[in-house]
């Protein structure tokens, strides 16, 4: 059976598959196994609920809130804010933890559930599957006195941007930046904390209406904030997803920064200020070679780990690195975040611009990103993927030919059915060329008999 959740969080269609009946059963769950260790030392448990603005939150935050509070939790409504300030706010009220209801980048219809436990790190994936299990079942139910209590409190934007300025090493005043809110979560946040930090802020795609959130704005749709920047003559831009949980860059030039290019110039900028610990920046598979050569040549160390912040994330915690981040945008900075978090990863890009005084472009051409082409091959054995000798070997055949001016992964999608063929090469054309011949033989190799 596929696990519920996934990558991050569980997320699907709202009222089709993200029901109010599963925030609720979920919810319960999630009383229970992250609540127990208040209720051991004989407390209530406490949680802190947030959500983007999408129309279908509204509904689905009122069941995980009444899931919440009939299984004896203290729950504090947030209302609507970025995933990374719910995980702040988890930790700076002292919650046992946190749900945000969020479909992150998704079309407006899908919606998400994620938990963070106490601190506001993301749960581990033995301790989803244990909120998963639990769903459902048996439980017996507070009454009277002991039922839990909602309080709706908007104080937590405030708490969140001045944590947002104390974290600045330094103001940006005279920087003019296009802030992209993909009319989702940030979209009141982050044009204020730049305008507190000295920034001249330009707004598109910052007026919510609950149905038009990522449509045509935000970090997967740069071309709005491509021509505003140019336009408006700014020193460079930014995009942040549904949930501001990433971000991208676009400099004066209208040029694409990536989060890849991003890791570059904070690692740098850390490095040079003697907070990158351990000289190391935490990145994943999918990250381009680029990065690693110039991290390389800058004298900074490259831990590897798979596909998913979540996994930069636990490897950062466990060696005690502080910076680290997906090709994607989501960039963490575990010095003052416990997650991926756009705004602050806008705001420290920024305060390198304005520390140096250099253009954005400038600054990212740190790193030369080799040409990556991705193939998704559907309808195919997932399992095999990692295991099929004359895959294996084509594979190698490929990466011989290439030898050190590119490279290859293949894998299995986190939330498809579905194998992913990255391939990086010297030129666009090499890089299709072995893409669409190793996609060939995936399709040849692992398709699933009808």
């Amino acid at each position: 059976m596929a696990r519920l959740f996934g990558t991050d969080g569980v997320r699907g269609l709202a009222n089709e598959d993200i029901t109010a009946e599963l925030a609720l059963s979920l919810s319960v769950a999630a009383a229970h196994v992250l609540g127990s260790a208040a209720r051991d030392v004989g407390r209530k448990p406490k949680a802190v609920v947030g959500r983007d603005p999408r129309a279908s939150g509204e509904f689905l935050s009122a069941a995980v809130i009444a899931g919440l509070a009939s299984a004896g939790v203290d729950v504090t409504d947030a209302g609507v804010l970025p995933t990374p300030a719910i995980a702040f706010l988890t930790a700076d009220m002292d919650a046992h933890f946190g749900v945000m209801l969020s479909a992150s980048h998704n079309a407006m219809p899908d919606n998400g559930i994620k938990f963070f436990a106490a601190g506001g790190h993301k749960l581990p994936d033995a301790v989803e599957d244990r909120i998963a299990a639990r769903a459902g079942a048996d439980w017996t139910r507070p009454v009277g006195a002991q039922v839990g209590r909602v309080h709706t409190s908007r104080a937590g934007q405030a708490r969140y941007v001045a944590h947002l300025l104390a974290a600045l090493p330094n103001r940006l005043d005279g920087v003019r930046i296009v802030i992209d809110g993909a009319h989702g979560a940030a979209s009141a946040v982050s044009p204020e904390v730049f305008r507190l930090a000295g920034a001249e802020v330009y707004e598109i795609g910052c007026q919510p209406d609950g149905l038009n959130i990522n449509d045509g704005y935000g970090s997967t749709h740069l071309e709005h904030l491509q021509d505003a920047v140019v336009t408006r003559a700014a020193a460079f831009g930014i995009a942040h997803d549904g949930d501001a949980d990433r971000c991208l860059a676009v400099d004066h030039n209208g040029q694409v920064v990536d989060g890849d290019q991003i890791m570059a110039v904070l690692a740098l900028a850390l490095k040079e200020r003697g907070r990158l610990a351990d000289t190391t920046l935490v990145a994943t598979v999918m990250s381009n070679l680029g990065l690693l050569q110039a991290m390389t040549r800058e004298g900074v160390s490259v831990l590897k780990t798979g596909v998913g912040d979540r996994y930069v994330l636990e490897q950062m915690r466990a060696g005690g690195y502080t910076l680290g981040g997906e090709q994607s945008g989501h960039v963490i900075l575990l010095d003052h975040a416990s997650t991926g978090d756009g705004v602050l990863t806008g705001l420290m890009l920024a305060a390198r611009v304005a520390e140096t005084g250099r253009p954005l472009a400038d600054l990212a051409a740190v790193m030369t990103r080799l040409p990556q082409v991705l193939v998704n091959v559907k309808g195919v054995d997932v399992t095999r993927v990692a295991s099929d000798p004359d895959l294996l070997a084509a594979v190698a055949a490929e990466e011989a030919g290439l030898a050190e001016t590119g490279r290859i992964l293949l894998r299995k999608s986190g939330t498809e059915p579905l194998v992913r063929v990255m391939v990086e090469a010297g030129s666009s054309a090499q890089a299709q060329a072995v893409a669409d011949r190793l996609a060939g033989v995936v399709r040849d190799r692992l398709t699933v008999p009808v």
